[in-house]
């Protein structure tokens, strides 16, 4: 499957974790993006805080590596999975992982990670994977398709809208009957506002780089817990015209916190206002650098 490639240009990109961040808090936005130009704070220190994990992110990264793995295996395989060591090797991912730097034990919430924090909810977001009317169908209908699957391509999701540079990784896509499935995976909580965007971004994503109606696009997000459970929809060209919008209107929200956003340099930090609701500072990597822990 032809997906179009760019050179690299450093002007500032779009993407929805990206905006996410810069809506959340403008200091933590600044550290995640720009903590290279702090004049106050050792890079390393915030290279550091940057590059903690928690158990909520590592239950779905590890996730999201052993479907990859799975959906890879099926490229060669339809043979059953062999449940005893399927379950072996998702504790020999698990244990592999338990030597990263945690932040509940930076932020001394425990003195230590436990395997089963990681393990039990991992092992049933896997198993409800399996076990879903979706991997059947991925299994026994859409593997005819499967030497144009994308599985977490990694060197894909800079897009174009206009003039604008953005970015939209996919977890899955599978063409199929004449339309483009595109999957999700999803270990947290459920927000039916938040992933109704994520999944029109998917369209638009999708409908630029091959070139397809809306109408042929059909973006899933599957939630793995408690049980199996997708959402999804077919939108319309209004809908990605008004999210193709969305997207510039936000692109010039980020580029008014640069001196020069062609070149993606920030303005100084104290541009970048601390969030008012401290709640929020709990969960936040860099809440040590904000005095709010």
């Amino acid at each position: 499957m032809e997906i179009k490639s760019f050179g690299f240009t450093p002007i500032l990109g779009w993407s929805f974790s990206r905006y996410e961040t810069f809506a959340d808090c403008k200091r933590k936005y600044y550290y995640q993006y720009y903590g290279k130009y702090d004049n106050e704070i050792k890079r390393d220190k915030i290279e550091y805080l940057k590059g903690l994990t928690s158990i909520p992110m590592e239950i779905g990264t590890v996730s999201h590596d052993i479907i990859q793995s799975i959906l890879e295996r099926l490229l060669k395989s339809t043979e059953p999975i062999d449940n005893e060591k399927f379950e072996d090797y998702i504790k020999k991912i698990i244990k592999s992982r338990l030597t990263k730097k945690f932040f509940e034990i930076y932020y001394e919430e425990f003195e230590e990670i436990n395997f089963d924090q990681l393990f039990d909810k991992t092992r049933k977001c896997l198993n409800n994977f399996l076990e879903s009317k979706r991997f059947e169908w991925i299994n026994e209908k859409a593997i005819i398709e499967k030497a144009n699957w994308l599985i977490e391509p990694s060197r894909y999701g800079e897009s174009r809208l206009g003039e604008l540079k953005l970015y939209c990784k996919v977890d899955f896509l599978i063409p199929f009957e004449g339309k483009i499935f595109i999957l999700d995976w999803k270990t947290g909580k459920k927000d039916g506002e938040k992933y109704s965007k994520q999944l029109v971004g998917y369209s638009a994503w999708a409908s630029y780089h091959l070139e397809r109606d809306a109408c042929d696009i059909v973006p899933i997000i599957a939630y793995l817990h408690p049980e199996y459970e997708e959402i999804s929809f077919e939108p319309t060209e209004e809908e990605l015209n008004k999210y193709k919008e969305l997207i510039f209107s936000q692109t010039q929200e980020m580029y008014g916190f640069c001196k020069n956003y062609e070149e993606n340099i920030p303005l100084e930090k104290d541009k970048y206002p601390l969030i008012e609701d401290t709640e929020k500072c709990k969960y936040c990597n860099f809440k040590e650098l904000c005095s709010r822990i």
